[in-house]
């Protein structure tokens, strides 16, 4: 009899469907195995930070993180590619658009997105650009270094949060209920920050939507990864106001806010303001309306 045969029972129908779908192994358990790979990639960097790096700390301990956790999505999406048969285009980042002009638009973007909101905070009278905080050679060299560790972060986070976790989760349940749970954990993420609050959270999370909706309609991650960079640089270095509540030295104005941390953001910075949610949903609405073909690859 079929069920007294060794391996009947592995092979019936009920066990099967848990594990496979008509199209194969079902999205749940790929963003398991894509998880359990980058959390081992993540361990093994744990213990040589701590055994070989042990000097590594503060800033200089996030941005290799942040480097090394973009490289450990590559390969994990890299090794579940080769079982899938799909590449890292497949995943939101094709290699031949890098930093072409989609990377760009975003660039311009996202430093146009946070000059309105500082520009809205400053007519409601609790922002103040300040004077001139760096000059000569100094002004350089920080432009450029904030500038690549803005861009390392943008990587870093695009591919984590909207790359290959976005595309396998849009396979199983839809692009827009993968991209609502992801933003949502993208948000509460921020929750950890001692500096951090519920405004600024929901910000980070309303904004994980708003670059779901860039990935959406422009069809890849060079947008949104530019978007990031910009609007992460223009905050740290060149308006020198905290994001999420990280201040750096080396900005180019003295800003300051004073007011209502409701309109300021308080220790938070600007993305903590309930002016940046009004900005994230103008956004939003402008560029749904500007790009209105979806060209991202799942449904």
């Amino acid at each position: 009899m079929a069920a007294s045969e060794p391996g009947g029972t592995l092979a019936s129908p009920p066990f099967r469907r848990l594990f496979f779908a008509p199209s194969g192994l079902r999205a749940g358990w790929r963003l398991l195995f894509f998880l359990a790979i980058l959390a081992l990639l993540i361990r093994i960097r744990g213990v040589v930070v701590r055994e070989v790096l042990g000097g590594l700390q503060g800033a200089s301990l996030y941005v290799f993180n942040q480097g090394t956790r973009f490289f450990f999505c590559l390969l994990a999406a890299g090794l579940m590619g080769r079982f899938e048969r799909r590449t890292i285009a497949d995943y939101g980042l094709p290699w031949r658009q890098s930093f072409r002009l989609r990377f760009w638009q975003g660039m311009l973007t996202g430093f146009a997105a946070l000059s309105a909101l500082l520009a809205s905070m400053r007519l409601a009278g609790v922002f103040d650009l300040g004077s001139i905080a760096v000059s000569g050679a100094e002004l350089w060299e920080y432009a450029a270094a904030y500038g690549l560790i803005c861009l390392i972060i943008g990587f870093s986070e695009e591919f984590f949060y909207r790359g290959y976790a976005q595309f396998t989760a849009a396979t199983g349940i839809g692009f827009w209920p993968a991209a609502i749970l992801l933003s949502a954990y993208f948000g509460f993420s921020h929750l950890g920050r001692a500096t951090e609050s519920w405004i600024g959270a929901l910000n980070a999370g309303l904004g994980g939507l708003v670059f779901c909706l860039f990935l959406r309609r422009t069809g890849n991650l060079w947008f949104p990864i530019g978007f990031h960079t910009s609007f992460n640089w223009a905050q740290v270095y060149f308006y020198g106001v905290p994001a999420s509540g990280v201040s750096v030295p080396g900005h180019l104005f003295n800003s300051s806010f004073s007011g209502p941390a409701p309109l300021t953001g308080g220790t938070v910075g600007p993305e903590g303001s309930w002016l940046c949610t009004l900005m994230l949903a103008g956004l939003a609405a402008g560029f749904a309306a500007w790009h209105r073909q979806a060209r991202y690859p799942v449904s």
